[in-house]
């Protein structure tokens, strides 16, 4: 996992108003209507079954669970007109939802990671 140095910006300064932030922490949950949907929150701590990379200087903290479905994305910050919001650039996504809210996992790749 890492981020784009857009998305590095707006964590940094995100995070600096958070005293307990100890830095941003980002998985999966099933909903929507393909199936998953991406979670991004401060983490105020670490737990025993998170993985944690770095990404210019911030960590970035899955956990297990959700590791595999995350393997080698990339998170950027877009602003498009109104509307900003973090972008995945997640190779393990099989489909995207018509609405770009939810996606599908491809198997295999989970399996293999």
């Amino acid at each position: 996992m890492k981020l784009t140095d857009r998305a590095a910006q707006h964590v940094k300064r995100f995070l600096q108003k958070q005293e307990e932030a100890e830095g941003l922490r980002v998985g999966v949950k099933p909903t929507g209507c393909s199936g998953y949907s991406y979670v991004v929150e401060t983490a105020d701590r670490i737990n025993e079954n998170d993985t944690v990379f770095e990404s210019h200087g911030i960590k970035i903290i899955v956990a297990d669970t959700s590791l595999p479905y995350l393997q080698g994305a990339e998170v950027d910050y877009i602003r498009e007109g109104l509307n900003e919001g973090f972008r995945f650039n997640n190779p393990n996504v099989a489909e995207t939802c018509g609405c770009g809210e939810s996606f599908t996992i491809d198997q295999a790749s989970t399996e293999t990671n």
